[in-house]
């Protein structure tokens, strides 16, 4: 491959998932490195004082501050930009950070956000409490009711923000109708897409605008380091969502950028295993635990609208015990399994939502969500699935299941 060929479109829009997320964004430098070369700068210096006057004013190509700019973090950006199926893409610090400066990029005081009450502890947060600070108004609906989202537009709703399958009860979201309903009033999508990545799914492919990701979560894979990722098109992404970012400041280092970059290369190899392990432990416990909560399984309620739009089921799925204390008894027992809230990392991992993930997030509102004392959410990782099973075969007959 060329210097330059991983960032010219013309030809690695052609290639397929595999070469694009191992050699798309890639840039090499006149040394003609085979990995990424890793930048750690955060300035540039320049020729001439014309050359850095015409670089800030956008008439001629180049770095000007790591603010804006970096070839580590620009080669990521092209990457996931190429495998999500979008024109553009922007990098930030956390995942958090993509969700915040994808919404508040685009919403100012007046405007209407209706969200689906099912979502990350943080990003119910967001639509609960720092929206209508700014004076913007909120709404959240049952992401899984079609008529709801439609009830819920009033004249100045400007975004729809959903996340499919959410965190962590599994909900499945329709992005055909959704997205559709929303183009049809004007309204722009931001899907929250961390549990699938575009190794599972696409909800551009399904009409969606923007798609945001913590990049922490399946991307990277490993539990190394934290990241975050908005994907749009050109004019959303350099019009809308640059100008925010530019004078905000939530960027990636480029030292995550490239630790992202090496997760990108195995992601969909990781993501396809995660899934048929994770599908082979779901089986198993499906018959030993009161419910469960998993879309690749048939008695998900949403089975067949998951297939319709996911490749593979995911890594991450739920199930429910008889409240607290056995939830945390079983969490005490696994011996293989990690007790921790992080999901798609290699390693198989569980935790307790209400007291984690979604603590932050009210009594009232976890109730309606469906975030129960008893429910437990597992990331199932590479070990061997007959591991995993033995695992929370002990642990399950020692809490009485």
């Amino acid at each position: 491959m060329k210097k330059t060929t991983g960032l010219d479109r013309s030809k690695t829009k052609s290639w397929h998932p595999a070469t694009q997320a191992v050699r798309g964004g890639t840039w090499r430098s006149e040394h003609g490195e085979t990995s990424e070369a890793l930048f750690l700068t955060s300035g540039y210096t320049y020729d001439s004082a014309e050359e850095v006057a015409a670089r800030f004013a956008g008439e001629a190509q180049g770095m000007t501050y790591s603010r804006l700019q970096n070839p580590t973090v620009a080669m990521l950006e092209e990457r996931i930009a190429l495998m999500e199926g979008a024109e553009a893409c922007r990098t930030q610090a956390t995942g958090m950070a993509a969700m915040t400066t994808a919404l508040l990029c685009q919403l100012s005081a007046g405007d209407h956000i209706v969200a689906a009450k099912a979502a990350f502890g943080s990003c119910r947060w967001l639509i609960d409490h720092l929206c209508p600070r700014f004076g913007i108004e909120t709404t959240v609906v049952d992401g899984r009711d079609n008529d709801a989202w439609e009830r819920a537009i009033k004249a100045n709703t400007k975004v729809f923000f959903f996340e499919t399958p959410a965190n962590p009860t599994m909900d499945i979201v329709d992005m055909r109708h959704v997205c559709a309903l929303a183009k049809a009033h004007g309204i722009t999508t931001v899907v929250d897409n961390a549990f699938a990545t575009s190794a599972l799914q696409r909800p551009m492919d399904f009409g969606a605008d923007v798609v945001a990701y913590s990049a922490t979560k399946l991307m990277e894979g490993q539990g190394r380091v934290l990241a975050g990722a908005v994907c749009g098109s050109e004019k959303f992404i350099n019009e809308v969502l640059l100008p925010f970012q530019r004078n905000t400041g939530p960027n990636l280092s480029p030292f995550n950028a490239w630790v992202v970059l090496k997760g990108l290369e195995t992601l969909a190899l990781r993501a396809r295993r995660q899934s048929e392990n994770a599908l082979a432990v779901g089986k198993f416990v499906e018959s030993r635990v009161p419910r469960i909560l998993h879309p690749g399984l048939a008695s998900h309620p949403q089975h067949d609208l998951a297939k319709s739009q996911m490749d593979d089921c995911g890594p991450i799925f739920s199930f429910i015990l008889d409240g607290r204390e056995q939830a945390m008894a079983l969490l005490n027992a696994l011996e293989l399994v990690d007790i921790s809230n992080n999901i798609g990392d290699s390693r198989s991992l569980c935790c307790h939502p209400a007291s984690t993930t979604h603590y932050g997030v009210s009594a009232e509102a976890r109730a309606d969500m469906g975030v129960v004392e008893g429910m437990l959410r597992i990331n199932i990782g590479l070990e061997d699935p007959r591991d995993i099973i033995a695992d929370l075969d002990q642990a399950l007959t020692r809490v009485g299941l």
